[in-house]
């Protein structure tokens, strides 16, 4: 297990490369489910950001305060970020009506990203809803450096293009076939969970996806292993009881209601046991990426 010592939770050294600037739509796609996608020109926020980081939107000009996304992909090429958001009220309502050529102010990227720089690792990813945009973008950051492979769970139907997998699996059943094809394009293999009854998905938790995998491993392959998740805390819970039963270092997101998003309010702090006692850290600057050992999940 890695020393939760050297992983306390700090304030990011990248204040810097937070950026507001006026990000154009480029495009806005609608999912069932409420589910959006959503593309913005914001050069300066794509050439920096990184996986777990997000972006601070407002979604219009009567609604000053602004909305944390979770950046699914930034393209420094492009100049653009992807964004995966879920209608939940009256904001993200307001940003789903967002057309091409409009503009929203943006805060971004901000926020403790993953930890990816041990490329000797076997990265096995695992996400929850709106928590998968994380780890499609870690995915993407690993792709052709590292190991990794990708778990995700849905209760509504996938908003990406999905095929089955050209990947065998250990441990996963035969009847899991399904992978969300821009992932596996990359050569990470992935596999779905969902309770609703998807088809070629797993009936069930991704957490649980992910057990099986791991426990069909040789002892010195999962050794090896490093979880990374995002998702609701009951998931994130279950991923960090997973990472402490088989002795696993993980790095879990958290998504937390934010006002300001830049660690000025203190309205999204989450408890922490530490080596010096319990803190109160900010989700916004000093997450929202933790490792899984210092979280305080309600049993």
């Amino acid at each position: 297990m890695t020393d939760s010592a050297a992983m306390q939770p700090q304030p990011p050294s990248n204040k810097a490369t937070v950026f507001e600037t006026e990000a154009e739509v480029r495009a806005h796609a609608h999912h069932a489910g409420g589910q959006h996608i959503l593309r913005l020109a914001a050069p300066e926020a794509a050439r920096v950001a990184k996986p777990g980081q997000f972006v601070h939107l407002r979604v219009s000009a009567c609604r000053p305060l602004r909305r944390p996304i979770s950046i699914m992909l930034a393209n420094p090429a492009r100049g653009t970020v992807d964004l995966l958001y879920k209608t939940v009220g009256a904001g993200t309502r307001e940003l789903a009506e967002r057309q091409p050529g409009e503009r929203l102010a943006m805060l971004g990227p901000i926020g403790r990203p993953f930890d990816l720089s041990d490329t000797s690792r076997r990265y096995v990813l695992i996400g929850g809803g709106v928590g998968i945009p994380p780890m499609i973008f870690a995915a993407a950051a690993l792709a052709g450096r590292a190991d990794v492979v990708l778990f995700a769970g849905s209760e509504a139907p996938f908003p990406f293009a999905l095929k089955p997998s050209q990947f065998l699996l250990p441990g996963i059943e035969g009847n899991t076939i399904l992978a969300i094809e821009s992932i596996e394009e990359r050569g990470v293999p992935c596999r779905l969970a969902s309770n609703a009854g998807l088809y070629g998905c797993f009936a069930g938790h991704a957490p649980e996806l992910a057990r099986r995998y791991l426990a069909s491993l040789e002892a010195g392959e999962r050794a090896r292993c490093t979880l990374l998740a995002c998702g609701p805390h009951p998931m994130l819970a279950a991923v960090a009881n997973l990472a402490a039963g088989m002795n696993l270092p993980a790095q879990l997101s958290l998504e937390e209601y934010m006002a300001c998003g830049i660690g000025g309010c203190a309205g999204c702090v989450v408890k922490t046991r530490e080596d010096d006692g319990e803190h109160y850290r900010r989700v916004c600057v000093d997450g929202p990426v933790f490792p899984a050992e210092v979280l305080a999940f309600d049993s």
